[in-house]
């Protein structure tokens, strides 16, 4: 399918102001980049560089006064997101080395203090993808999902203990279950179609079976319409925006996804 999407951030700011952002999907293996927008008001410089993970960001410094950031996507993406029941778990030994920080505790991922319960959660599967949709079963009827109600971004732990939060929660959950199996997994954050209410989007990715698949407890089943911008190992590596200095949030955020005819792309 066709997609057009598009963020807009608007701020007040007081004093120059540094930002790293990551607002720029790339095209990958299940989406392609067909046309972009970026537009900063006041127009300003702005330096790119593709961090550890591959993703695309954007360094500048807000001057004083209104200052609004848009960014908006032409993509082409999946339909039907793949699924493999059955694929198999992968032995550390045969991982690519890209791929084996995903295994490791990270800030908002402690997946050493998972090990009994992911165990307990995936008993009687098999080895792999099969472990991690019994994970992403588990976490849709035992976390509730509540849209809008965290802005601070909250550990596996903290989440477990809450049995509530937004989708960037459960990811964080999911994968620490994950990591605990030594299945590599990994933080994905994007659009979704059709998501409601409308708002940025966080979903996690497993490695099984000699590639990464989607995961998404916070939808009843797995379609198509995901776009990603960045990937990381928590909350911590894919901000959309990280500011440097007295705090600022935004006045104003809009964020839309559309779908679109092809013969107008």
């Amino acid at each position: 399918m066709w997609l057009r999407t598009s963020c807009e951030f608007a701020f007040e700011i007081k004093i120059p102001t540094p930002f790293i952002l990551m607002l720029r999907p790339r095209s990958g293996s299940l989406q392609w980049i067909a046309g972009e927008e970026y537009r900063l008001r006041p127009s300003i410089p702005v330096y790119e560089f593709t961090d550890s993970y591959g993703n695309l960001c954007q360094r500048l410094t807000a001057p004083p006064g209104r200052f609004s950031i848009y960014t908006a996507a032409h993509v082409m993406t999946a339909d039907q997101l793949d699924q493999a029941p059955g694929a198999p778990f992968i032995d550390i030994e045969y991982l690519p080395d890209g791929v084996l920080s995903y295994l490791l505790p990270s800030r908002y991922c402690e997946s050493d203090r998972f090990g009994d319960m992911a165990a307990s959660i995936t008993a009687g599967q098999l080895l792999g993808y099969d472990q991690v949709r019994a994970i992403e079963s588990w976490l849709r009827s035992t976390i509730s999902y509540i849209p809008g109600s965290s802005d601070l971004a909250v550990s596996a732990v903290e989440v477990n203990l809450r049995q509530s939060g937004v989708c960037r929660d459960l990811s964080h959950l999911g994968i620490a279950l994950c990591r605990s199996l030594s299945i590599p997994a990994r933080l994905v954050v994007g659009y979704l179609y059709g998501l409601e209410p409308m708002d940025l989007h966080a979903w996690f990715e497993a490695y099984v079976g000699g590639r990464w698949y989607t995961f998404d407890a916070t939808q009843t089943e797995l379609r198509g319409g995901y776009v990603a911008i960045g990937y990381g190992r928590d909350a911590a590596d894919v901000a959309i925006y990280n500011q440097f200095g007295p705090a600022v949030m935004p006045v104003s955020t809009d964020i839309q996804v559309q779908l679109v005819d092809e013969d107008y792309v």
